[in-house]
């Protein structure tokens, strides 16, 4: 049976299309999937993200322990609040999960994990806690709504009294405790926006005032185009436990400037990179989709995410492809028995509503 968020029933009487979603009944959409993807490139809309887990990380080794835990490093974290968008890996160096943490103190975090890999990143976290004074609390009491889109700041002022003054002057990947409301200036679509997480029991309030300030909902569907045409990097889909950061576009998240021994850090120095994540936009009419293969003049690799992209009107993907495979190559994926021409470019393809490819 599946799970249901704080704001099941407010999806249900606005008429969203449900589907199952990592074990949850999830909006895929409430009408048009192309309008709420341009609702968020234009204006502003609103996802409900209460699947996601949020953990409370507590302990006087905290950050020690972190440090251990996860590829990028923690240390950089000096003003509460700020955030960091790092990988958890295991000792192969393949992606357990990607993830976030917020920084309080240095013996205060907050780390919120994908719904699908929950349950197995709660039992990895606290198998490698051995040995460490910490203490993880699974927060399923919360609700976290994504208010995106080049207005969603302005409108959550406008929904929630007193966050203007919370989170004014909030820097991306910066966030404010206020109240019992965490609010993150942090999204999942290449846009501007707050990611809000709230008791559960104020989720529906919350979602009402929103839309009342002229905030609409959008579902899974919108959520997943946006990313892909943000670039970013979709968990089961682009990155799993089989893959590196490093063949996955993330070696921007792995610290290996520091000595700092973390998990995974000894294979990913030893395996060797065979292989890269990279764009791509169809040169043809079609659709690109995932486990298509791509053939390029120096092997076959794979597409891992395909769609429409709405705002550029064409076919957009993100493969693993040999490592010699650059930006500006013209490769050959096989869509439905055809071969057609697709341009390799550099992620993102969009952000903050431009083209940018």
């Amino acid at each position: 049976m599946t799970r249901q968020t704080p704001l099941h029933d407010i999806h249900r009487a606005a008429g969203a299309k449900l589907v199952d979603f990592a074990g949850w009944d999830m909006p895929l959409h409430y009408g048009s999937q192309i309008e709420e993807h341009h609702l968020v490139r234009r204006a502003a809309g609103m996802f409900d993200v209460s699947h996601m887990l949020a953990l409370d990380l507590s302990g006087t080794d905290a950050r020690t322990w972190l440090r251990h835990l996860l590829a990028n490093d923690v240390a950089k974290l000096s003003t509460p609040g700020r955030a960091l968008y790092s990988c958890m890996l295991n000792a192969d160096g393949g992606v357990i999960d990607d993830l976030i943490v917020y920084h309080f103190t240095p013996v205060r975090y907050r780390i919120v994990v994908n719904a699908g890999t929950a349950d197995g990143d709660l039992a990895w976290m606290r198998q490698n806690s051995s040995g460490f004074a910490v203490s993880l609390a699974p927060r399923r009491d919360l609700a976290m709504i994504a208010v995106q889109g080049p207005q969603a700041i302005d409108a959550v002022w406008q929904a929630i009294p007193g966050s203007r003054e919370a989170t004014q002057g909030l820097a991306a990947f910066e966030a404010a405790e206020f109240g019992e409301m965490l609010l993150a200036r942090t999204g999942y679509t290449g846009e501007d926006g707050i990611e809000i997480s709230l008791p559960a029991t104020q989720a529906e309030a919350t979602w009402n005032a929103l839309l009342a300030a002229g905030v609409k909902p959008a579902g899974l569907g919108a959520r997943d185009t946006l990313r892909l045409e943000a670039g970013m990097n979709l968990y089961g889909q682009d990155i799993d436990a089989s893959v590196t950061p490093l063949e996955s576009g993330l070696g921007w998240t792995v610290d290996l400037k520091s000595s700092r021994d973390f998990i995974g850090r000894q294979a990913l120095e030893t395996r060797p990179v065979t292989r890269r994540l990279v764009g791509l936009v169809l040169l043809q009419r079609g659709v690109m989709r995932a486990h298509q293969t791509v053939v390029t003049k120096h092997g076959n690799g794979e597409t891992t995410s395909g769609s429409f992209s709405p705002t550029m009107n064409c076919a957009i993907a993100l493969a693993r492809v040999p490592r010699d495979v650059a930006p500006g190559d013209t490769v050959h994926v096989e869509v439905r028995d055809r071969r057609l021409p697709a341009r390799v470019v550099k992620p993102p393809f969009v952000r903050h509503g431009k083209i940018l490819v």
